[in-house]
Protein backbone atom coordinates (compact mmCIF):
# COMPACT_ATOMS: atom_id res chain seq x y z
CA UNK A 1 0.00 0.00 0.00
CA UNK A 2 1.27 3.36 -0.54
CA UNK A 3 0.88 6.30 2.06
CA UNK A 4 -2.78 7.32 2.27
CA UNK A 5 -3.29 11.31 2.70
CA UNK A 6 -5.33 12.17 5.91
CA UNK A 7 -4.95 8.45 7.14
CA UNK A 8 -2.60 8.61 10.47
CA UNK A 9 -0.58 5.90 12.74
CA UNK A 10 -2.63 2.78 13.95
CA UNK A 11 -0.40 4.05 16.85
CA UNK A 12 -1.67 7.59 16.99
CA UNK A 13 -3.76 8.34 20.18
CA UNK A 14 -6.86 10.44 20.79
CA UNK A 15 -7.00 10.91 24.27
CA UNK A 16 -6.29 7.37 26.04
CA UNK A 17 -6.85 5.06 22.59
CA UNK A 18 -4.85 3.94 20.00
CA UNK A 19 -6.35 3.05 16.97
CA UNK A 20 -9.35 5.09 17.06
CA UNK A 21 -8.29 8.53 15.47
CA UNK A 22 -7.33 5.57 12.48
CA UNK A 23 -10.64 4.43 12.37
CA UNK A 24 -12.08 7.78 12.39
CA UNK A 25 -9.59 9.20 9.43
CA UNK A 26 -11.00 5.49 7.34
CA UNK A 27 -14.70 7.10 8.10
CA UNK A 28 -14.15 10.40 6.82
CA UNK A 29 -11.73 9.21 3.89
CA UNK A 30 -14.51 6.70 2.59
CA UNK A 31 -17.28 9.21 2.75
CA UNK A 32 -15.03 11.75 1.15
CA UNK A 33 -14.52 8.75 -2.04
CA UNK A 34 -10.35 8.94 -0.96
CA UNK A 35 -10.08 5.56 0.80
CA UNK A 36 -8.59 2.90 -1.51
CA UNK A 37 -11.11 0.17 -2.54
CA UNK A 38 -8.22 -1.95 -0.22
CA UNK A 39 -9.26 -0.51 2.85
CA UNK A 40 -13.05 -0.36 2.25
CA UNK A 41 -13.20 -4.21 2.51
CA UNK A 42 -11.89 -4.09 5.92
CA UNK A 43 -13.96 -1.23 7.16
CA UNK A 44 -16.80 -1.76 9.59
CA UNK A 45 -17.31 -4.12 12.72
CA UNK A 46 -18.49 -6.91 10.51
CA UNK A 47 -15.49 -9.28 10.31
CA UNK A 48 -14.56 -10.39 13.84
CA UNK A 49 -10.48 -10.06 14.60
CA UNK A 50 -10.14 -6.74 12.13
CA UNK A 51 -9.34 -3.81 13.69
CA UNK A 52 -12.32 -1.80 13.14
CA UNK A 53 -14.37 -4.73 14.27
CA UNK A 54 -12.11 -4.94 17.97
CA UNK A 55 -11.92 -1.31 18.30
CA UNK A 56 -15.94 -1.15 17.99
CA UNK A 57 -15.88 -3.64 20.50
CA UNK A 58 -13.71 -2.03 22.84
CA UNK A 59 -16.12 1.25 22.66
CA UNK A 60 -18.86 -0.95 22.98
CA UNK A 61 -20.54 1.23 19.94
CA UNK A 62 -21.55 0.07 16.54
CA UNK A 63 -19.61 1.07 13.87
CA UNK A 64 -22.44 2.99 12.24
CA UNK A 65 -23.07 4.87 15.06
CA UNK A 66 -20.00 5.69 15.26
CA UNK A 67 -19.88 6.37 11.54
CA UNK A 68 -23.14 8.46 11.79
CA UNK A 69 -21.27 10.90 14.70
CA UNK A 70 -17.73 11.18 12.69
CA UNK A 71 -19.75 12.06 9.58
CA UNK A 72 -22.01 14.63 11.27
CA UNK A 73 -19.51 17.49 11.39
CA UNK A 74 -18.19 19.71 13.85
CA UNK A 75 -17.09 16.83 16.00
CA UNK A 76 -13.47 16.79 17.12
CA UNK A 77 -11.75 13.45 16.91
CA UNK A 78 -11.86 13.89 20.77
CA UNK A 79 -15.52 14.49 21.33
CA UNK A 80 -16.35 11.81 19.09
CA UNK A 81 -14.75 9.06 21.45
CA UNK A 82 -16.32 10.91 24.54
CA UNK A 83 -19.38 10.47 23.00
CA UNK A 84 -18.51 6.79 22.32
CA UNK A 85 -17.73 6.50 26.02
CA UNK A 86 -20.81 7.79 27.19
CA UNK A 87 -22.67 5.40 24.87
CA UNK A 88 -21.19 2.54 25.41
CA UNK A 89 -19.55 2.97 28.73
CA UNK A 90 -16.81 4.87 30.56
CA UNK A 91 -13.05 2.95 30.24
CA UNK A 92 -10.90 2.77 33.39
CA UNK A 93 -7.33 3.81 32.67
CA UNK A 94 -6.40 0.21 33.20
CA UNK A 95 -9.23 -0.89 30.61
CA UNK A 96 -7.26 1.79 28.23
CA UNK A 97 -3.92 0.60 29.10
CA UNK A 98 -5.14 -3.28 28.36
CA UNK A 99 -6.06 -2.18 24.87
CA UNK A 100 -3.12 -0.13 23.96
CA UNK A 101 -1.24 -2.91 24.77
CA UNK A 102 -2.82 -5.93 22.99
CA UNK A 103 -3.32 -3.89 19.92
CA UNK A 104 0.07 -2.17 19.43
CA UNK A 105 1.68 -5.85 20.11
CA UNK A 106 -1.05 -7.75 18.07
CA UNK A 107 0.97 -10.05 15.56
CA UNK A 108 3.94 -10.60 17.95
CA UNK A 109 4.09 -13.80 19.38
CA UNK A 110 0.71 -14.88 19.11
CA UNK A 111 -1.94 -16.45 16.66
CA UNK A 112 -1.71 -13.68 14.43
CA UNK A 113 2.07 -13.79 13.49
CA UNK A 114 1.52 -16.56 10.67
CA UNK A 115 -0.92 -13.85 9.20
CA UNK A 116 1.64 -11.29 9.92
CA UNK A 117 4.33 -13.10 8.09
CA UNK A 118 2.37 -13.56 5.43
CA UNK A 119 1.78 -10.22 4.78
CA UNK A 120 5.10 -8.98 5.44
CA UNK A 121 6.40 -11.29 2.44
CA UNK A 122 3.51 -10.23 0.54
CA UNK A 123 4.44 -6.87 0.64
CA UNK A 124 8.24 -7.54 0.13
CA UNK A 125 9.06 -5.96 3.90
CA UNK A 126 11.04 -8.33 5.03
CA UNK A 127 14.21 -5.93 5.70
CA UNK A 128 11.83 -3.96 7.88
CA UNK A 129 12.15 -4.66 11.49
CA UNK A 130 8.79 -5.12 11.83
CA UNK A 131 7.60 -6.95 15.04
CA UNK A 132 3.61 -6.25 15.32
CA UNK A 133 0.79 -5.94 13.36
CA UNK A 134 0.62 -1.38 13.50
CA UNK A 135 4.28 -2.12 13.11
CA UNK A 136 3.37 -3.82 9.29
CA UNK A 137 0.79 -1.12 9.02
CA UNK A 138 3.21 1.67 8.94
CA UNK A 139 5.77 0.22 7.46
CA UNK A 140 3.48 -0.13 4.51
CA UNK A 141 2.16 2.78 4.40
CA UNK A 142 5.67 4.48 4.03
CA UNK A 143 5.70 5.47 7.88
CA UNK A 144 8.94 4.25 9.86
CA UNK A 145 7.56 3.59 13.15
CA UNK A 146 10.88 2.06 14.84
CA UNK A 147 12.87 5.34 13.67
CA UNK A 148 10.05 7.50 15.27
CA UNK A 149 9.20 4.91 18.32
CA UNK A 150 5.57 5.86 17.63
CA UNK A 151 4.93 3.01 21.33
CA UNK A 152 6.10 5.64 23.06
CA UNK A 153 3.93 8.69 21.90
Amino acid sequence: MAHVPGLRSPYDKVSRVVYFGRLLDKIRLQAAGKLPPDYIDNLGDAKPGMFDTRCCSFLRVRFAEIQARALAGGFSDEQVLAWCLERGGARSDEECLVWNQFMTKRGWRDEANARLRQRIAESALESKPIMSMFDYIDFDEGRDPVAARAWEK
